[in-house]
């Protein structure tokens, strides 16, 4: 009788979850892993930095229209959509993956290093897939595939995102998902939820993490410019010294971390990233420039930090004889999963890469602009093995030696692939 049941229940689609991954998307994601591996060395070994993906573009949007997806280019500048229509009429999910690389110069020795070099900021400086995303579009492109070659699976309409610019378009540009969205990259048609992924180089392969509500970090850029007055090496006394001045700021924003900062709600970072002043070794520079990141997991905390950085920058600059002024920009926001969408796609997770290989983590403070479509639509953003499992100590991301286990990105399509369908069908 319970076999009768739960046949029954199965035939109607009634209050019945597989427990293991759909056998056909497990096949063709299989089938297709050597070629999600092939295009991942090449965009890793020609890489574009924000809002320059062109050829990047060009690669997916032949891919997409080879398969009879709809395609849209030119999204935010070179942003691809793809648009795939099931077999069936229902809801509309988006997948997203992020397609621009960054300036670092590469070291590891591999036969698909990246030796492309280029001008960044007035500094000549290598160009690498230091963050992963060459993986992120590889897998998309291989879900899509998977997609397309099931539709009769799919009860609504997958629209397929390939965002630029996920690290920040240039100084003076728009770009991103913001700029996807106010292009109208969720709407026609209307997008019901969106899904992403990271790949991370300190996550096992074949390793799943995610966390419910906050899991990454708002991110505001700051520049900070220093005025002082230029005077000789030797006779200090005579000017103001804006580099000791940055000096004292830098200590002082650390202060508002350790001393204002309530870190019990939440993790908390300041951090100056890049500075520059002077010309020769026995001058003292008229003037200095300072960049940097804050990180913030909780909105409160976040106000309470930006206003002591306000107050403060100029009253330390004013304390030893100069002037400073302090320009915030927000990058992202907290990428933040939904609760219920967060529950309802867990077993999916757990049913493709494993229950054991599943794992629930702390927030951290990278951060992401996935979470500008988190804040239009209900959103789950989770991370994924890339780290070898013989590795001890992965070197970060953004770093020259970052590197990736290839083998990881398997359980990716077969997600991405599982998860659109189990959210039209449930």
């Amino acid at each position: 009788m319970k076999k009768l049941s739960l046949a029954f229940f199965a035939l109607f689609g009634i209050g019945i979850t597989a427990q293991e991954i759909d056998p056909e998307i497990k096949i063709a994601s299989e089938n297709l892993e050597e070629q999600v591996i092939s295009w991942r060395r090449d965009f890793h070994q020609n890489p574009e930095l924000s809002n320059r993906e062109f050829k990047t573009a060009e690669k997916i949007a032949a891919h997409l229209e080879k398969l009879g997806i709809e395609t849209q280019t030119g999204i935010a500048k070179t942003g691809v959509v793809g648009i795939l229509k099931g077999d069936n009429t229902g809801k509309t999910v988006a997948l997203r993956a992020d397609m621009d690389a960054l300036p670092v110069t590469e070291r590891n020795d591999l036969p698909f290093k990246s030796e492309v070099t280029t001008e960044f900021l007035g500094s000549q400086t290598g160009v690498m897939h230091a963050c992963g995303h060459d993986t992120h579009v590889s897998i998309l492109m291989g879900v899509a595939e998977v997609l397309s070659q099931n539709k009769n699976k799919i009860n609504g309409t997958v629209k397929f995102i390939f965002q630029p610019a996920e690290e920040g378009p240039p100084p003076g540009e728009e770009g991103g998902a913001g700029l996807m969205i106010k292009e109208g990259v969720l709407k026609d048609p209307d997008v019901d939820a969106i899904f992403g992924l990271h790949i991370n180089s300190a996550t096992p392969v074949g390793t799943i993490r995610y966390k419910p509500e906050g899991t990454m970090a708002a991110v505001e850029r700051f520049v900070i410019n220093v005025k002082g007055k230029q005077t000789h090496g030797s006779a200090p006394w005579s000017g103001t010294d804006p580099i000791l001045i940055s000096a004292k700021i830098i200590d002082g924003l650390q202060t508002i971390i350790s001393r204002d900062a309530k870190l019990v709600d939440g993790a908390a970072v300041i951090t100056v990233g890049k500075i520059t002043s002077g010309v020769r070794f026995n001058i003292i520079p008229e003037s200095a420039e300072m960049i940097g990141t804050v990180r913030t997991l909780d909105p409160d905390m976040k106000e309470i930090i930006l206003k002591r950085m306000r107050e403060m920058v100029p009253a330390i600059a004013k304390a030893y004889g100069g002037e400073a002024t302090i320009e915030i920009q927000n990058n992202t926001a907290i990428t933040y999963n939904d609760p219920e969408l967060t529950s309802q796609m867990l077993p999916t997770l757990q049913k493709v890469a494993g229950k054991d290989h599943v794992e629930l983590v702390k927030a951290t403070t990278g951060g992401e602009d996935f979470s500008y479509f988190q804040e239009e639509v209900p959103g789950f953003y989770f991370f994924l093995g890339g780290k070898p499992l013989d590795a001890t100590e992965p070197a970060p991301h953004h770093t020259p030696d970052f590197f990736i286990d290839e083998s990881g990105m398997l359980l990716g399509v077969k997600t991405m692939s599982q998860i659109a369908i189990d959210y039209l069908n449930q």
